[in-house]
């Protein structure tokens, strides 16, 4: 998770993309939004990563952060992209139905009497395919071509 706080860090400097004089008010709430989701993202993030794992609530606040994190994302989905960026919102909706889908697996892998492992691993891969989306809507917006922009096979 700590390399996603460098994804959301980079995040920030799409602010400098989205800088302009003149800039129309559109634009200007987007990059606003966009700051936002990627400031949330890394308080959440930072919050995760400092969970004291041995903790007897160490599940309960995990769940907590995770749920917030799913929010995030599903505020982050219903943005409405400029036009120059709707190509952009498909890829952010899938971030978001990745991510929900990646939480709720979540808290099965953790609901029963016992930790389940394939809940847990179909979260994890669920939750790398809402970063990866992230990530690749951040590059575009600074203007950059991802390497690996087949989500389809995913």
């Amino acid at each position: 998770m700590k390399n996603k706080i460098r994804l959301f860090a980079a995040g920030f400097f799409a602010a400098i993309f989205f800088t302009a004089c003149g800039e129309d008010p559109e634009l200007t709430q987007f990059r606003n939004s966009i700051e936002s989701f990627c400031m949330e993202i890394s308080q959440i993030d930072t919050s995760i990563n400092n969970i004291d794992a041995s903790s007897e609530g160490a599940v309960t606040e995990l769940l907590f952060h995770l749920d917030s994190l799913e929010d995030a994302f599903q505020e982050f989905a219903e943005l409405d992209f400029p036009e120059e960026f709707d190509y952009l919102e498909e890829i952010a909706d899938q971030a978001g139905e990745y991510m929900s889908t990646a939480v709720s697996s979540y808290h099965d892998a953790y609901s029963g009497e016992f930790y389940d492992e394939s809940a847990a691993a179909y979260a994890s891969e669920n939750y790398s395919r809402a970063y990866k989306r992230v990530q690749i809507i951040i590059t575009f917006l600074h203007g950059d071509i991802p390497e690996d922009v087949d989500l389809q096979m995913e």
